[in-house]
């Protein structure tokens, strides 16, 4: 009975004997198939994912519990809500600079990768065959996971897509094999997120020895679709994407990057309002002041992106513009940041009424309830998660644009802390900057993930995210891609660059108002760029460009908010000593990729920064080009 249901796959012969000789095989149909598998069965409220574990007994990974609106997952271990940078580590003998498993294990992962197999081998399992990168350009793939990891099988299935059973065709030959089997983080990696990939032979293995969805089913596959860019010579860009138009049909189209925690969901989100339709621009930290503006009328947006944006060269048309695509077929939204009913009206009716169940994790979940947004599971008495998600199918929300797009404008978020006289910090960034190419590259290498983040068990103030804002995810070599985004610049000489703050400007408590302003502003501008008197060199070089005004509906946003060194609680010095902790942070980065594989002209952008290169260096190093 197996070997006539997997008749259709092309299997290596050690993956075909794990599905000959396990317990039994599922193929999913459907998405109310995937509930039943995620809940244990048709009428169960609540299901506890737990295994056996040598030394520990029974384990309980995780609680699914039905809620009117879809299933909720609160994982049992607090530091299982969110994903560990350090997950990834490379199994194969391939070209990488990732950490190998010899190198942090002390042994081959060969022992493991076989002990894995014959641990699946045991099991009921979850097959599950999907395209890596949609359906159109994307890349056959497979699901192997044990059944009551049912929830794991649906998150990905609703991020990446997947194939029914009745629509599987002959000969599907997955290049790339996601396996799952939790165990082993007690057995092998003191309790750890540990995600192993393995490339051999033309085929990519993902190897996830936990389950939350971030760094294996998401982050993992992004890695697969990395790998092969990387090879192919083209990227997945790590950005959300929004096509914005105004109420005079301008049309403009953002593509934003950034670390974990950089705003990408925020982007494609509806500008958050108070109870009274103003709009709460920033509150000073100090004297408590609060500026607001009214804008009666916001454009339009259509999400284009969320996460991972595919720069495929067949979707390339030599406009000038990078065009690009989604790569996933579901989102994986943060929502950290509501905290209450209507702060964001559209994303909470979508995941209070949604057509069809939904997957929320890190949210309180009561049977047969409906699972609300804005209440996070508790970490500890008091202290909420910080990563509370909800996986939202793009066919869920309203205006997505499913076609390829050109990108206008691609910015940079960056979440920056607060700075003031008493306490300076790296905080110094204005409402939005305005980037020559060569800095704009420069951004991509260092990628810092900045304050506060919400994402990731990370305690730094500031690290690297590393080139991309993807690197966590990759499994190659990092001066191959620093090389890959600058041709990409290079390529795109009419797509413009700018960087945006969020959580502080200054002495301003900001959250991601800054996006959405910018957005607004830009959008209503049209396809005018800004008049070059209206831009002044920041005090940072750095930070490129800095506005002089700037005015949305009729409302100028204060000079402060703009340059920060003009906030009295701030002032020229404080600015400066922030200015050398990001100038330090850089020329700490950018030193790793200074090598003989480096491109030439990346080679004179990198020395420019660490010679402490004017704005006029880095505009002359790619000068413009209309």
């Amino acid at each position: 009975m197996i070997r006539e249901e997997i008749s259709y796959l092309v299997l290596p012969k050690e993956v075909e004997n794990i599905l000959l000789s396990c317990k039994k095989i599922i193929i999913p149909e459907s998405r109310e198939h995937f509930l039943e598998l995620a809940l244990g069965g048709k009428n169960n409220m609540e299901f506890e994912v737990k295994y056996e574990v040598p030394g520990k007994g029974e384990v309980v990974e995780a609680i699914i519990t039905r809620a009117k609106n879809g299933i909720v997952v609160n994982y049992t271990d607090p530091y299982m809500r969110r994903r560990d940078p350090d997950s990834l580590v490379i199994g194969d003998e391939g070209d990488t600079d990732k950490p190998t498993f010899k190198e942090r294990f002390g042994e081959d992962f060969d022992t493991l990768r076989e002990k894995t197999f014959n641990w699946l081998k045991e099991q009921e399992l979850i097959v599950m065959p999907f395209m890596a990168g949609g359906y159109e350009l994307g890349y056959p793939s497979l699901l192997i996971a044990p059944s009551n990891a049912g929830f794991f099988a649906w998150a990905l299935a609703d991020i990446q897509g997947f194939i029914p059973k009745s629509q599987l065709r002959d000969n599907f030959e997955p290049i790339a094999i996601v396996y799952v089997a939790p165990p082993f983080r007690h057995t092998h990696f003191s309790g750890k997120q540990i995600v192993v990939h393995y490339r051999s032979d033309g085929r990519h293995e993902v190897f996830s020895y936990n389950l939350y969805p971030g760094p294996s089913a998401k982050k993992g596959v992004y890695g697969v679709l990395l790998n092969i860019g990387e090879m192919e010579g083209w990227i997945t860009a790590h950005a959300s994407t929004v096509k914005i138009v105004t109420p005079y049909d301008n049309e403009l189209v953002i593509l934003h990057e950034g670390a974990s925690g950089g705003g990408k969901s925020e982007m494609i989100q509806q500008m958050h309002r108070e109870k009274d339709n103003r709009i709460l621009v920033g509150e000073n930290i100090v004297t408590g002041e609060k500026y607001y503006i009214e804008i009666k009328e916001s454009c339009e947006i259509f999400p284009v992106t969320d996460d991972m944006a595919l720069c495929h060269p067949r979707l390339q048309n030599g406009s000038g513009k990078m065009v690009i695509k989604d790569a996933e077929q579901g989102w994986f939204v943060r929502v950290d940041q509501i905290k209450r009913y209507g702060v964001d009206p559209q994303l909470e009716s979508i995941t209070i009424h949604p057509p069809e169940p939904l997957i929320f994790l890190n949210i309180e979940g009561h049977p047969g309830a409906t699972a609300l947004i804005w209440e996070h599971t508790m970490d500890e008495p008091g202290k909420p998660c910080p990563n509370p998600r909800v996986i939202l199918p793009r066919r869920f929300v309203p205006n997505i644009i499913d076609e390829p797009v050109e990108v206008d404008v691609r910015s940079f978020g960056f979440r920056t802390p607060p700075c003031t006289k008493d306490k300076p910090t790296y905080g110094i960034v204005g409402l939005f900057h305005v980037l020559p190419p060569a800095l704009a590259w420069l951004w991509r290498l260092v990628s810092p993930r900045g304050y506060d983040n919400p994402s990731i068990t990370s305690g730094d103030l500031m690290s690297s995210e590393g080139v991309g804002s993807y690197w966590p995810f990759a499994t190659g070599k990092m001066v191959k891609h620093a090389n890959l985004l600058l041709q990409q610049i290079l390529d795109y000489p009419r797509t413009q660059y700018i960087l945006i703050p969020n959580q502080y400007i200054g002495a301003y408590r900001v959250g991601f108002m800054p996006e959405w302003i910018v957005r607004e502003y830009l959008a209503k501008r049209g396809s005018a760029r800004i008049k070059p008197d209206n831009l002044k060199p920041a005090r940072c070089s750095l930070l490129g460009f800095a506005l002089e005004t700037l005015k949305v509906e009729g409302h100028y946003i204060p000079k402060a908010l703009l340059q920060v060194d003009q906030q009295p609680e701030v002032g020229p010095e404080a600015y400066d000593k922030g200015a050398e902790m990001l100038k330090a942070f850089f020329k700490k980065e950018l030193q790793k990729f200074i090598s003989l594989d480096l491109d030439p002209l990346g080679k004179r952008i990198i020395e420019c920064c660490l010679e402490d290169g004017t704005l006029e260096d880095y505009i002359k190093l790619i000068p413009p080009r209309r």
